[in-house]
């Protein structure tokens, strides 16, 4: 399974209009597979958004995006609205929940950090034996790791009802000792945004 994160930045005050076109669209998108999910920022980058694609495999993918163009049932009539387009291929870790449909929210933050070369291995190790703790707190949406696009990303999604709850949980986890998973980081850079779901998005 691999997951495609595209990710839109649209011309300030566009966001309402960019996500009515979207899912008028979408039935249609689905008739060739399934969303996965879309976000748009809340807190970090503005005016973005965020829609996910699963698919089995980089072959699926190519013929279904192949499809639905040929049908004519894709892209949404949205270009006039988009200033930049970045699409990611994500890989699920072993231990990451798949992306079905939930109501975890409303609130998800992203994070989104560059690893040292090599150290993912470590990174999915201490994860693996950490997590449990950790979800006790709060519920994991996913985390992945970069096949295609920025090397070596690890990108982690957590679920929470307010953002008063996401304090509590993140000052709760590191006050146990629980959260971040203990030694040393392999983490060289970071990014976080907190992300809003649509409301025609599967995960909420």
């Amino acid at each position: 399974m691999i997951y495609e994160f595209r990710t839109y930045t649209l011309h300030p005050r566009t966001l309402p209009e960019f996500m009515k076109r979207f899912g008028d669209a979408l039935p249609k998108r689905e008739r060739f597979s399934k969303l996965a999910a879309f976000w748009y920022t809340e807190i970090g980058p503005l005016n973005q958004v965020i829609h996910v694609w699963p698919y089995e495999n980089a072959l699926e993918r190519s013929r279904i995006r192949a499809e639905a163009v040929k049908d004519g049932s894709w892209p949404a009539k949205t270009g006039e609205f988009i200033v930049d387009m970045k699409a990611e291929i994500l890989e699920p870790l072993p231990f990451s929940p798949p992306l079905t449909p939930s109501s975890n929210g409303p609130y998800f933050e992203m994070r989104s950090y560059v690893l040292g070369p090599g150290t993912i291995p470590e990174m999915a190790k201490r994860w693996g034996e950490h997590l449990p703790g950790r979800l006790k707190l709060s519920p994991l949406t996913g985390v992945f790791t970069s096949d295609l696009g920025g090397l070596n990303q690890w990108v982690h999604i957590w679920a929470y009802k307010s953002l008063d709850q996401r304090m509590e949980v993140r000052e709760k986890a590191r006050a146990a000792g629980i959260w971040p998973p203990p030694g040393g980081s392999p983490v060289v850079r970071q990014e976080s945004k907190i992300l809003l779901a649509a409301p025609f998005s599967p995960i909420k």
